[in-house]
């Protein structure tokens, strides 16, 4: 996902990631309250209740500090293109258009494109969390998928 001087598409830049690494570290509890709602949010409007955000915040703050840090960075500066054209499993990319945290364009069409074979679903109007926000497409493409 890392922007870099191989992939240029990625994402995500380094400022971005510093910045989202030293918001988390200043004040936590901040940090989850907005990437809860940019994860379940399309153009700013909240996709799923109150209670399903603050039950995601609950679930985030369960997480040492050092360990979310350390997620952060891997999930940002983990590189996975070498190894997504040596998948020879059948794969299912599910991705929301509207995602805020991950675009489709940086993330989902990419992925699609890398995994040989791969089928892809984007579930309209979803963000980053659409597994919370649509949950009945997003069970229906899982289940079909499995089911083959």
């Amino acid at each position: 996902m890392m922007q870099t001087g191989d992939n240029p598409d990625g994402p995500l830049t380094h400022d971005e990631a510093a910045k989202m690494a030293a918001d988390l570290t200043k004040d936590e509890d901040d940090f989850c309250d907005g990437f809860t709602c940019d994860f379940f949010s399309v153009n700013a409007e909240l996709k799923v209740s109150e209670q399903q955000r603050q039950d995601a915040i609950a679930l985030c703050k369960q997480a040492d500090k050092k360990a979310a840090l350390a997620c952060l960075a891997a999930f940002g500066g983990t590189d996975f293109r070498e190894d997504l054209p040596k998948v020879t499993v059948p794969a299912l990319v599910l991705h929301g258009d509207g995602d805020a945290t991950v675009s489709y364009e940086g993330s989902g069409q990419r992925t699609h494109a890398a995994l040989p074979g791969s089928e892809l679903h984007v579930i309209a109007g979803a963000p980053h969390g659409c597994n919370v926000s649509h949950p009945d497409e997003w069970n229906q493409t899982l289940i079909q998928f499995l089911s083959r």
